[in-house]
């Protein structure tokens, strides 16, 4: 890996094209170096956990909008259109990688990647496979496509926070989607260049979909990015440029939006002939919550086993939560959001509510993606007495932890002490998940196709669910036209479109 110096540079300044982040991004999405056995098994892994989150969130209603809006949008005349999940017909490419994208996302359950920035890679995944639909790719060209969304995402998420500044982490995923959509088609380093740039202008936001009230957006900023991404290769393809230099101008990206005039970073990319890694530093999601609640609920589940007297509010006094900075002012009590409290908040707002969810796994010794989540579950009155005894507070070390580079001290947890009412103060900690590489119980091939299999229960026939998982484990052998096999389809009467809501298309 080569760490490249990025700052602002004035106009007069004249930055050289191959001096830029964008062009730099460009150059390795264009570079043919193979793609290893390993990082082929991984993004296999990841097709099928994108397929698993998305079909246990087929009725709910962003994707029933989602869906509807993309399917209003016939397939374009440069190709043969690309697939949406859970029904036959297709769409334009744009459209199919929003749609899915919707459906990847709603239940915030599939892989994720934290360093200086938060991203779930995954999100790359849906405009990149819809691209290789439309365009009849291979399956060697789509894992191609997909390690370079990864490599890219990964490496601007190690060098520049976004959220220190309120800018939504999709601002990352524009350009990483754009490069990695370059390589599937083996676009030129010029094209690929101005792609990335577009990909960035045009995704950033701030971070208000993920503050306070949450609403429905929070699935669909990053399936918008994926689209933009889709625009935007469409656009440069067709000679169409892009601001430059986009990151480093003086009115770019960094100078108005991140660290301003004086900002320095140096992002890690990999250098020419050097293999794209990085979907390896990432992890998946045993849980459907945001991945900082990952650990805690494993906690949870294991206190709950052990200590059943702390599951009773009527023996508790307090439960203080110590962690890392981000977990404590973005989803724990630190935050100041009343809605992390509110039994009646959205499902978006609870799963972003680290004291909501440590509660509910704690008394439930288990985690489930809809009944955990259901109104009368946050709503039960046990539950809000113990929910409101729950605190968060940063711990240095924890912090540190969190942003340490070194895969084997990196954590996302931290140490719980409940104090019950007779005085006894129970203590525990956890660094990472169960599910996480060095967890106690890693995911492998076996654990994702099992993911896949609860998921897609009693909403795919079992045939297809078989067809599905030969299909994606036979990736690299998939011709050009064949990748319509990654779709999966939901059994008959599962989707009823005629309940579709009614838009403008």
């Amino acid at each position: 890996m080569i760490n490249h110096p990025v700052r602002v540079y004035r106009s007069e300044e004249n930055l050289a094209r191959e001096d830029q982040l964008a062009h730099k991004i460009a150059s390795v999405a264009v570079d043919p170096v193979e793609v290893t056995a390993e990082v082929t098994d991984m993004i296999i892994n990841r097709i099928i956990d994108n397929a698993s989150v998305a079909i246990a969130s087929l009725n709910r209603g962003p994707i029933i909008a989602a869906r509807t809006q993309a399917l209003a949008h016939a397939p374009s005349t440069g190709g043969t259109g690309a697939n949406v999940f859970g029904i036959t017909e297709k769409v334009s490419p744009e459209w199919a990688a929003w749609a899915n994208g919707v459906a990847v996302r709603e239940l915030d359950y599939h892989d994720t990647f934290l360093a200086a920035e938060y991203s779930h890679p995954g999100d790359n995944i849906p405009p990149i496979l819809a691209v290789a639909q439309h365009t009849g790719a291979s399956g060697k060209d789509l894992i191609r496509g997909i390690a370079t969304g990864y490599e890219i995402q990964v490496d601007l998420v190690k060098a520049i926070c976004l959220h220190k500044h309120k800018i939504d982490h999709v601002a990352h995923l524009g350009p990483s989607a754009s490069a990695g959509i370059g390589t599937l088609l083996g676009l030129d380093l010029e094209t690929i260049f101005q792609a990335v740039g577009q990909g960035l202008h045009t995704t950033t936001a701030t971070r208000q979909s993920r503050k306070g009230e949450i609403s429905t957006w929070k699935a669909h900023a990053p399936a918008f990015a994926g689209k933009m991404a889709v625009e935007a290769a469409d656009r440069a393809m067709r000679g169409q440029t892009s601001p430059v230099p986009i990151y480093e101008g003086e009115d770019g990206v960094i100078a108005w939006m991140l660290d301003g005039k004086d900002a320095a970073y140096e992002v890690p990319l990999p250098e020419d002939g050097e293999a794209k890694r990085a979907i390896l530093d990432t992890y998946t999601k045993e849980h459907s919550a945001e991945y900082q609640a990952q650990a805690w609920i494993d906690l949870a589940r294991k206190l709950h086993g052990e200590h059943p007297e702390a599951t009773d509010p009527k023996n508790v006094a307090s439960v203080l939560i110590k962690t890392s900075h981000h977990t404590h002012y973005v989803i724990g009590s630190g935050a100041n959001d009343p809605q992390k409290y509110d039994p009646t908040a959205s499902r978006e707002t609870l799963d972003h509510s680290i004291p909501y969810i440590f509660t509910v796994a704690l008394q439930d010794g288990a985690w489930h993606h809809v009944d955990s989540y259901a109104p009368e579950r946050a709503g039960r009155a046990d539950t809000v007495e113990l929910w409101h005894k729950v605190t968060t507070e940063e711990d240095a070390e924890w912090t540190r932890r969190y942003h340490s580079l070194d895969i084997a001290e990196k954590a996302f947890g931290g140490s719980v002490e409940i104090t019950l009412n007779d005085g006894t103060v129970i203590t525990d900690e956890i660094a990472v998940a169960d599910a996480h590489p060095l967890g106690a119980r890693p995911f492998a091939r076996e654990q994702y196709i099992n993911k896949f299999r609860s998921l897609a229960a009693g909403l795919v026939d079992e045939q297809e669910i078989d067809r599905f998982i030969a299909a994606a484990e036979n990736l690299e052998n998939l011709g050009a036209g064949e990748l319509e096999q990654l779709n999966i389809v939901a059994a008959t009467g599962v989707i009823d479109q005629s309940n579709a809501p009614k838009g403008l298309f």
